[in-house]
């Protein structure tokens, strides 16, 4: 509750400061000459094709499975089951492998998915052109990031239209989503799991604590990002913005809306699937199953 109170009255903060700055004809005329976004390259195309939709769902989906399964991975101190692979399948290892909670095969398991399809996304993503949408490509999306932050912190909001641009915040943000914060979960996330070897040279350079240190954290930005996109998402126009991501259209409908409440539908019923008496049989496909 006291954190509550502290973060409503710190945001009250924000937005004065921010309200008592752009009143400044100074602070103005910088918002005029820099109104938050910049012109994309000329060959940069314009809306969201189908499979960036759906590469939109799939990692929402795993990214929630994954926070889920790291949290409980994290904070349970009974694990209900355990797992260990099998050693005479596609992987085999001299060594026996390493018995893991069933949560950690869950988390590891999502993790895998989310690596497969954030690679799908990464060659999709150069091959249509669609990363020059979320890579800056000039330097003055500096002064238009600080624009729009100014913008949104004075609640006198930038105009949106994703579905020919993105304001230049939005553009810094998902690059460092997609190019830093996403590697970053991966690489941390490899060096914590018994797929690493526990001789390598490199382990001096890069300690399994120094992963924990880093993976954490990159977990916690992706909960405040998810909060904060998801906020934005419905308070600049919740139908049109839902119909670019899901609906595949620049229109005022309900019919991306339809799709995103069916989206969340399926995610929160994986969620509650997830548990010891449906994980068990299938992590068991891959590896012995005990207590």
């Amino acid at each position: 509750m006291a954190g509550a109170i502290v973060l409503v009255v710190a945001a009250a903060v924000v937005v004065l400061i921010a309200r008592a700055l752009v009143s400044m004809t100074a602070v103005q005329d910088f918002l005029v000459t820099y109104p938050g976004e910049t012109p994309l390259p000329s060959a940069a195309p314009v809306g969201i094709p189908v499979w960036l939709e759906w590469q939109h769902f799939l990692n929402a989906f795993f990214i929630v499975l994954i926070i889920r399964s790291g949290w409980l991975v994290r904070t349970t101190k009974r694990p209900p089951a355990s797992w260990i692979r099998n050693n005479d399948g596609l992987i085999k290892t001299k060594g026996r492998p390493k018995r893991i909670s069933l949560d950690l095969w869950f988390h590891l398991t999502m993790d895998s998915f989310w690596f497969l399809n954030g690679i799908v996304f990464i060659v999709l993503l150069f091959a249509t052109g669609q990363w020059m949408r979320i890579v800056p490509t000039s330097w003055a999306i500096v002064p238009n990031t600080i624009s729009a932050a100014l913008q949104y912190a004075s609640l006198n909001w930038p105009t949106e239209d994703g579905w020919v641009n993105y304001n230049s915040l939005q553009v810094l943000t998902y690059f460092a989503t997609v190019f830093l914060a996403a590697p970053l979960a991966a690489i941390t996330g490899i060096r914590m799991s018994g797929a690493w070897p526990s001789k390598a040279k490199i382990n001096r350079f890069y300690p399994i604590e120094l992963a924990r240190a880093i993976h954490f954290p990159v977990m916690l930005y992706f909960v405040v990002f998810i909060i904060i996109h998801v906020t934005l998402v419905l308070a600049t126009g919740a139908l049109r913005n839902l119909n670019h991501m899901y609906g595949g259209q620049d229109a005022v409908n309900w019919w991306g809306f339809g799709i995103f409440v069916a989206s969340l539908l399926v995610m929160a019923g994986a969620v509650l699937a997830a548990r010891p008496i449906i994980l068990a049989p299938i992590a068991g496909l891959m590896g012995k199953v005990g207590r």
